[in-house]
């Protein structure tokens, strides 16, 4: 990505985060992804603390139908904690392909987003 896409990406996020947070009940769900790997976070932003994390590193680059598969694990992660709710933080990316296969698939296990 080049650089001024790059930050263009961060004044995006800059302003989704000004807007959303998550609380206690309702989670923050941050997507973060690069070339090689996807990372998830959930997020109690009111204690600063990451509840529960997911991530693609140890494997290949992931394509759509691997993001989906994280995004159903991760939902199951989520569902153990008792958490029915979250705000979807998608990171200034755009949402298609694979932040929207995350989405789709932590819908698809029952998790509001």
């Amino acid at each position: 990505m080049s650089i001024s896409r790059q930050r263009n990406r961060v004044k995006r996020h800059k302003k989704i985060r000004h807007a959303i947070s998550g609380t206690t009940k309702r989670p923050r769900l941050s997507v973060h992804k690069s070339l090689k790997h996807l990372r998830l976070q959930l997020i109690d932003d009111t204690k600063h603390k990451t509840l529960v994390s997911s991530t693609s590193v140890g494997s290949k680059p992931p394509t759509v139908t691997e993001a989906s598969k994280l995004g159903e694990d991760f939902a199951k992660k989520i569902n153990e904690l008792g958490v029915k709710e979250i705000v979807f933080d998608r990171g200034g990316y755009r949402y298609h392909g694979k932040v929207k296969a995350i989405a789709e698939a932590i819908r698809n296990n029952g998790i509001n987003v």
